[in-house]
């Protein structure tokens, strides 16, 4: 999945996209409501992390102009309001769910997760097919009852390739999925991660590879 981080605390925006990408989350980060609204603009995000007080361009607004667009986009307002009034104007602004600080960072991963399921169409807690089993909140993946260690790229692309459920998924869609704004696009990482997949699932092969069009798990 990829989540927007608007913090404008660096450290604490930083501190929680490290958190999130040991998740296998790809994740960018806005320190300011504009850089927010940019990223919104060209970026598909599945939820984004929302600080309310933010320099430049409010929290409130980034939401509101989010909602309004029709985005699919889930958004986690992360704030140190903490009176039920502004929780509850928070989410009548259109945020989905609303966090305090200080949080449990356990909590706000299992938020975000929750979040990302309700962005796109509803699947298992669990992902399986092909002998392979992959539990995202344990961050573990076996096939054929056998465990299987994946670093996180590994395991993002193989979350995207089991959602889609027998369908093809694109180099495209699964570099933005599974890496931040910073990756390029010209590069070959993703078939590299994708051959490394294939190499620690094992034999038979289950990933395919459709000519032109990208990848899927038969």
């Amino acid at each position: 999945m990829r989540v927007l981080v608007v913090e404008d605390e660096r450290l604490l925006a930083d501190a929680i996209a490290t958190g999130l990408r040991r998740h296998a989350m790809a994740v960018d980060v806005a320190y300011d409501g504009q850089a927010a609204m940019d990223r919104l603009a060209v970026n598909d995000y599945d939820v984004v992390v929302l600080d309310r007080d933010l320099p430049v361009v409010p929290g409130d607004e980034v939401c509101t102009t989010l909602v309004g667009s029709g985005s699919a986009t889930r958004i986690l307002m992360l704030t140190a309001a903490t009176a039920v009034t502004q929780r509850v104007a928070g989410l009548g602004l259109g945020a989905d769910d609303y966090l305090t600080k200080p949080f449990a960072f356990a909590e706000l991963t299992a938020r975000v997760q929750a979040l990302a399921r309700r962005a796109r169409p509803a699947a298992p807690p669990v992902l399986e097919r092909a002998g392979i089993r992959l539990d995202p909140h344990r961050h573990a993946v076996t096939r054929d009852g056998r465990p299987v260690s994946l670093s996180r790229k590994e395991f993002a692309v193989l979350a995207e390739l089991l959602l889609a459920e027998g369908g093809v998924v694109s180099a495209e869609l699964l570099l933005e999925k599974a890496w931040d704004e910073h990756a390029d696009p010209f590069t070959g990482v993703v078939r590299y991660t994708v051959m490394m997949l294939r190499r620690r699932l094992g034999d038979p092969p289950v990933i395919e590879t459709v000519l032109g069009n990208g990848y899927r798990i038969r």
